[in-house]
C-alpha cells in the first residue's frame, strides 16, 4: 500500500470512529480533498513524510474548516471595506514564479481594526489564492516600510503563521520581511522564536538593495524600488468562472479525463520549447483550425503574470493558422519555465464577424464543451547551443590552447638546456675546488 492510500485509509477509519460535535459531519466539499492524491501529497510532504502526522493534520483541517464554515467565506461574508482598503492583497511573483501575498503593514492600525474581521479577510484571501493558483506555493510578503509600533500586531501575524502551519499544507515558498524598522526588531525576534524550524529556513529579511535576489525588479512594486506600477484595486472573485479555470489549468497527467478532438492542430503538439536569445526568453506556438467551421480559441497558463502571450485569444476561419508568441517577463531564469503549463481552449462559433459580447456569452456557456489541448514546457539553454554549433569563441579558445601547448614544449626544452648548463657549472665548481685544494696543499709543503 502506498503512503497516499494509507493516509486515505487511516483517515476514513478515524472518521468512522467519530467526529467531535461541533462540528459534526464534515463538509462534503472538504471531503473531496481526500480523494485528491495531489492534496494528500501536499499534506504528507508538509508533515515530513510521516503518515500518522499527515492523518492527524488532515483530520484537524476538516474540523477547522467545518467549524469556521470556510467554504462559505466570500466577499459578501467578510468586511468589504477591509478588502477594498488593500491591507492584504496578492500581486507579483517571486523568482520561483510563486505569487506574492502582501501585507501592507502601514495600512493596519492596531486598535482601530477589528481583529476577528481581519482574520476572516486573511482566510478569504488564502482560500481565493489556493483556488486561483491550484494549490501552488505562494510567498508571504510583509511590507514593513514606513511602519511604527501601532502598525504591528503580533496576534495577527502569528494567526497568519498558524494558518499556514496547520491548515494550508505546503503553501509557503518564502516569508519575506521587507524594510523592517529597527524599533520593530524586538517584536519580530519574538515572532521568529515561535516559528517552526521549517518556517525559519524560509524566512528572509530584505531591504530595497537586496530585494532583487528574491523578487525581480519587473515584479517588484515601485514603492519597493522596483518597476511595477501596479496600484491595488479590489476585484470580486467570480467563483463559478474561477473554479472552472482552476480545473482547466491543473494539467493533471490523467489523460482519461479528456481526449482532444481534431478541431485544432498544434505545432509543437505537446511540448513548448523556450529559447534564450539576447536576454529574451521566448517560444512560439502555431495553431491551425482543422475544422470545417469557424473556431474561437483562448490560451491559459498556470503563471499568467510571468508570460506575455500575443495573441492570447482569437478567431480562426476553417484551415487557417495563427502563430502565438510567448515571452517570459524579465527577471525569471529560463529553467523556471519547466514548472509551468499552458492550455489551449477552442470552440465552434457561427462566423468570424461575431461580436465580442456574443463571443463572451458563448464562452461562458461552453463549459466542458470547449476542446482542450495541454502543453508542458521545456527549455534549451544557450550553453547547449554553443555545444551543438562551435562558435568563433570556441575556435579562439582552441587556438589559445594550441599556443599554450607549443609554448609549454618550448619551455620544457629550455629547462632541459638550463639543467645541462647547471650540471656543467657544478662540475666546473667541483674541479675548481679540487685544484684550489691541491695548490694550497703544495704551498704548505714548500
Amino acid at each position: 500500500m502506498t503512503k497516499i492510500a494509507e493516509i486515505r485509509s487511516l483517515f476514513e477509519a478515524k472518521v468512522n470512529e467519530g467526529i467531535p460535535n461541533p462540528p459534526g459531519e464534515f463538509d462534503p466539499r472538504d471531503l473531496e480533498r481526500v480523494k485528491s492524491d495531489k492534496y494528500l501529497y501536499r499534506v504528507l510532504e508538509h508533515c515530513q513524510n510521516n503518515v500518522q502526522l499527515a492523518v492527524q493534520m488532515l483530520f484537524e483541517i476538516m474540523v477547522w474548516r467545518k467549524n469556521l464554515q470556510v467554504n462559505d467565506i466570500t466577499e459578501e461574508t467578510v468586511n468589504l471595506d477591509y478588502l477594498k482598503e488593500g491591507i492584504f492583497f496578492p500581486h507579483g511573483r517571486d523568482i520561483d514564479s510563486c505569487l506574492l501575498f502582501i501585507l501592507k503593514s502601514k495600512l493596519y492600525i492596531k486598535g482601530k481594526i477589528n481583529i476577528d474581521d481581519i482574520k476572516k479577510v486573511i482566510i478569504y484571501w488564502l482560500e481565493r489564492i489556493e483556488r486561483e493558483e491550484d494549490g501552488k506555493r505562494m510567498t508571504l510578503f510583509f511590507d514593513m516600510d514606513g511602519c511604527g509600533l501601532n502598525n504591528m500586531d503580533v496576534e495577527v501575524i502569528m494567526y497568519m503563521i498558524t494558518l499556514l502551519k496547520s491548515y494550508y499544507p505546503l503553501l509557503v515558498n518564502y516569508i519575506i520581511v521587507f524594510q523592517l524598522p529597527w524599533m520593530l526588531s524586538a517584536g519580530f525576534k519574538i515572532i521568529k522564536g515561535l516559528l517552526p524550524a521549517a518556517a525559519i529556513e524560509r524566512l528572509r529579511m530584505v531591504n530595497k538593495n537586496n530585494l532583487k535576489d528574491l523578487v525581480a525588479p519587473e515584479q517588484a512594486l515601485i514603492c519597493w524600488g522596483g518597476k511595477n506600477d501596479y496600484v491595488f484595486k479590489f476585484i470580486p472573485e467570480n467563483r463559478v468562472n474561477v473554479d472552472k479555470s482552476t480545473k482547466n489549468v491543473t494539467f493533471a497527467d490523467d489523460e482519461n479525463k479528456h481526449s482532444p478532438g481534431e478541431m485544432l492542430s498544434l505545432n509543437p503538439g505537446k511540448l513548448l520549447i523556450f529559447n534564450s536569445e539576447n536576454d529574451r526568453i521566448s517560444a512560439q506556438l502555431t495553431i491551425t483550425n482543422m475544422d470545417e467551421s469557424t473556431i474561437s480559441f483562448k490560451i491559459r497558463t498556470t503563471a499568467p503574470e510571468k508570460y506575455t502571450v500575443k495573441p492570447s485569444s482569437g478567431i480562426l476561419a476553417s484551415k487557417t493558422s495563427q502563430t502565438i508568441h510567448i515571452v517570459v517577463s524579465s527577471g525569471f531564469h529560463i529553467s523556471s519555465v519547466m514548472k509551468d503549463r499552458f492550455l489551449v481552449l477552442s470552440m465552434q462559433v457561427p462566423n468570424t464577424n461575431i461580436s465580442q459580447k456574443d463571443l463572451s456569452k458563448l464562452w461562458k456557456e461552453a463549459g466542458s464543451k470547449a476542446d482542450e489541448y495541454k502543453l508542458k514546457c521545456s527549455c534549451v539553454d544557450s550553453t547547449d547551443n554553443k555545444k551543438a554549433e562551435p562558435s568563433k569563441d570556441t575556435e579562439s579558445v582552441t587556438s589559445i590552447l594550441n599556443d599554450l601547448q607549443n609554448n609549454h614544449k618550448m619551455l620544457v626544452d629550455k629547462l632541459d638546456t638550463l639543467k645541462m648548463y647547471q650540471l656543467i657549472t657544478v662540475s666546473l665548481i667541483f674541479v675548481t675546488i679540487n685544484l684550489t685544494y691541491l695548490a694550497f696543499r703544495n704551498m704548505n709543503h714548500c
